[in-house]
């Protein structure tokens, strides 16, 4: 349904075109015409650096978007593609001197497009069940994880992979099926027993810890040592059972109404929690819990709440940083990794090399949440590594939520260029700060790298082996 309250300084056209009179009424005219056309973006976008096309960058997409809701251009299949090319990345705006909103106009121009977009019979059936019944439904993520996971197990995924019948599927699917972590219908609630975990020593807050969807399915390991890690920095840690997926995938798909009734379960959640601080552990989340107050922002029943939901959100290392007491972190005698030497010991900091670690940027935690800084903080503490930062880390990765499975050409031209910079730096880890990211960086070292020389790896279960104050056996 088109939002018709009227904005300052929005043209009075009358179109004969559906789809271009809902952009007007949909689109935040002010931001249109906010972009200055200075180019200031190109240098900062994917797509541009890779196509070198006016197209393919903020400035023109912004452009493309004004020419449909002025009237001046029809919308067809050219534009509508154009709107799903672009990763979503927000690269553009910590760029932008005139502060264009850009995320959330190309989240607004594709929600116009799917209200009217006209999917084959299977795309409707697969959207539904993706954006309307898996990803709102904890037991439907919970039975997903369960049958991933005996899939794994099982010595299915063996027979599939020796028998060819994963060649069913497009090379860039079979990819990403190869270095999939194992998934488990057990979440962090029921790793950890309950919904709370206590602070070590004096709390110094209670944080609400947004447990995810993919989160909680892929990497609940990661999740558990997350709260654990909380709990060592000196928080009450609370995981309120009835909260859902965040909705990020749905805004960046043009399900909007999707993403805002999500919002709504989420804030009640945590509300009803009665938390000081709302933490992330995934970039992507984090960047549209700390936007749910623009979300909302037209409802008067949620405004209130929604303002106090999004000030309370922060990554985990931000958290950590800035409001925490920060662990003491040493290298350790590691695991082998495919036969390579094991991670240097602390035993003898002055005659043992460093292991050298580096770092991919989330890029929804770095242009929208602000944290670039805080991970950096955290690594730079651990006594016996070296970090080295890695060129252009704030650039995509091109994992972007799903871009890498909708857009996989484009996907994989980013990811070798960003394997190029990664693999100059002859660390040992590769770390980030978002799943899909993560994925990506896994993928990117089995196809570009070397994986018995390089380990990408979540920065919470980086930092949390390498607690130096007490026992793992304890802390397992």
């Amino acid at each position: 349904m088109a939002n018709d309250t009227p904005k300052l300084g929005k043209p009075d056209i009358a179109h004969s075109n559906p789809l271009s009179r809902d952009m007007l009424a949909k689109l935040d005219y002010d931001q249109l015409t906010n972009c200055m056309r200075c180019g200031f973006c190109l240098p900062a976008c994917p797509t541009f650096r890779e196509t070198g096309l006016e197209p393919e960058s903020p400035r023109g997409r912004i452009a493309l978007m004004k020419a449909v809701a002025d009237g001046i251009m029809e919308p067809n299949q050219a534009f509508q593609d154009q709107m799903y090319h672009c990763l979503g990345c927000r690269a553009c705006e910590p760029a932008c001197p005139a502060d264009v909103k850009y995320g959330r106009l190309i989240e607004q121009a594709r929600d116009v497009i799917e209200d009217h977009a006209k999917h084959s019979a299977p795309v409707k059936v697969m959207r539904k069940a993706v954006f309307s019944s898996l990803f709102p439904n904890r037991s439907r993520l919970k039975w997903l994880g369960r049958s991933l996971g005996a899939y794994q197990k099982s010595g299915l995924r063996k027979l599939a992979r020796g028998t060819g019948a994963m060649k069913l599927f497009p090379k860039h699917l079979r990819e990403m099926e190869a270095i999939l972590p194992d998934a488990s219908g057990k979440g962090v609630l029921e790793r950890l027993g309950g919904e709370f975990y206590p602070a070590k020593g004096e709390p110094i807050g209670r944080v609400g810890m947004f447990r995810g969807c993919i989160m909680d399915v892929m990497f609940a390991e990661t999740n558990v040592r997350t709260v654990k890690l909380l709990s060592e920095a000196g928080f009450d840690v609370v995981i309120p059972d009835t909260q859902v997926c965040c909705g990020a995938l749905h805004a960046h798909s043009g399900e909007m109404d999707g993403a805002r009734e999500l919002a709504r379960s989420n804030i009640a959640a945590f509300k009803a929690a009665g938390v000081d601080y709302i933490a992330s552990n995934a970039g992507g989340c984090g960047a549209l819990l700390i936007e749910y107050d623009h979300l909302l922002h037209e409802e008067d029943a949620w405004r209130e709440d929604a303002e106090w939901f999004a000030k309370r959100v922060i990554d985990v290392s931000a958290l950590i940083v800035e409001k925490g007491r920060v662990p003491a972190f040493a290298e350790r005698m590691a695991r082998n990794l495919s036969g390579a030497a094991a991670d240097t010991a602390s035993v003898n900091p002055d005659q043992t090399p460093k292991t050298l670690i580096t770092y991919q940027d989330s890029c929804h935690l770095r242009n929208v949440m602000k944290g670039s800084d805080a991970p950096r903080r955290l690594m730079r503490s651990v006594a016996g590594v070296s970090f080295v930062e890695m060129k252009e880390a704030d650039r995509c990765c091109g994992s972007a939520g799903i871009y890498n499975v909708t857009q996989p050409e484009m996907a994989g031209q980013i990811l070798e260029h960003k394997m190029e910079h990664a693999n100059r730096t002859e660390a040992r880890y590769l770390l980030t700060s978002n799943p899909g990211c993560l994925l990506q960086m896994k993928l990117g070292i089995e196809k570009h790298g070397d994986s018995s020389r390089m380990e990408a790896m979540h920065i919470v279960d980086f930092l949390y082996e390498r607690l130096a104050a007490e026992d793992a056996n304890e802390r397992n």
